[in-house]
């Protein structure tokens, strides 16, 4: 009786396994896609890093002048390989979409006061290189390059056309979403640079229930995607939460999904969504982990045709995309403007 209890066991481990394994699921056949956050813009160490940290006020010696959510960052991503550009948006007293991370305007530039409460005009007179330091307030080396450079999210569109846009919502506001639907309704042309819309569940979900098509999710739905996946997986079955959105990963615990990454892929994808690999996730850290060395690389598995996150797409776009380059030369500070490049 023993034995026999044994032997079902096995095969039930055995059928069990072969159910999620890779191995004998089809290999991932396209090309990996990549997902600039925030552009090419000044990285920070992330020591003690809290959602009220003023990153600004952390980054690393700059060695370029570009800063993230302007337009020349988000071209220059592009030009490095980039297949989407991630961007913050809050949506201003005139109506507007203001393309800028932080919820207040203390932080990065000479002004005051929370950023939804400013209206466009007066944001765009505002140095967005006035509260960067790498040396603890000594000097400011972006202090004057970034007059006049924060933009509206139309102005995006139209000066990036047939590229697409990661929008995370900074508020909770579910009326932000509504006001992303009339502006695709006003310029159905600019549906293709919607790549899909994050952060406050109420604004993007607001967005995915009235733009066809949107894929949408908060911090909450892809925490439940996985934890949910976690615990049903293993049977084949893809929750609500996995269905129709993006499925972020993170790439140190990636090894842990049932049938990752092959056979993880190919329900995801017959679910009607799409894998977006981060990088390593550590716990404490508020931000958002991208695959940003070539370390980190090492994490994306063979023939993935996801989407990465990336946070130094200057570097990881020339390492995935074969004739990819990014002349870094053409922004270094006290560069011409990029004349020539």
């Amino acid at each position: 009786m023993i034995r026999r209890i044994l032997i079902g066991l096995v095969v039930v481990v055995v059928a069990i396994w072969a159910w999620n394994s890779s191995l004998l699921a089809p290999a991932q056949s396209g090309a990996t896609k990549l997902i600039a956050h925030r552009g090419v813009h000044q990285t920070f160490h992330r020591d003690g890093l809290t959602s009220d940290t003023c990153t600004a006020e952390r980054i690393y010696p700059p060695t370029h002048r570009l800063m993230e959510n302007t337009i020349d960052s988000m071209q220059a991503a592009f030009d490095a390989g980039a297949d989407a550009v991630e961007l913050d948006v809050h949506l201003t007293p005139d109506n507007q979409f203001a393309v800028f991370h932080d919820w207040t305007l203390d932080c990065r530039t000479e002004g005051q006061g929370v950023t939804e409460e400013a209206p466009m005009a007066e944001m765009r007179g505002l140095d967005l290189g006035y509260g960067y330091t790498a040396d603890g307030g000594a000097t400011f080396p972006l202090r004057g390059l970034g007059i006049g450079l924060m933009p509206a999210l139309d102005e995006v569109f139209v000066a990036l056309p047939s590229r697409q846009f990661l929008i995370n919502y900074k508020s909770r506001r579910a009326e932000e979403g509504t006001a992303l639907v009339a502006l695709i309704a006003a310029h159905p042309e600019w549906r293709e640079s919607l790549f899909g819309a994050y952060g406050g569940a109420e604004p993007s979900f607001a967005a995915a229930d009235g733009i066809e098509g949107l894929k949408a999710y908060s911090n909450r739905s892809a925490a439940d995607c996985l934890i949910q996946y976690e615990l049903l997986g293993w049977t084949g079955f893809v929750p609500e939460a996995c269905r129709n959105t993006y499925v972020l990963v993170p790439g140190n615990f990636a090894w842990a999904l049932w049938g990752w990454p092959n056979r993880f892929a190919a329900r995801m994808r017959d679910a009607g969504s799409q894998i977006i690999l981060l990088g390593p996730y550590e716990a404490g850290d508020p931000g958002t982990r991208g695959i940003d060395s070539a370390e980190e690389v090492s994490l994306i598995p063979a023939n993935f045709d996801g989407y990465v996150w990336t946070n130094r797409i200057e570097i990881i776009g020339p390492m995935l995309k074969d004739g990819t380059t990014l002349r870094m030369e053409c922004f270094e500070l006290g560069a011409n403007g990029g004349e020539g490049c």
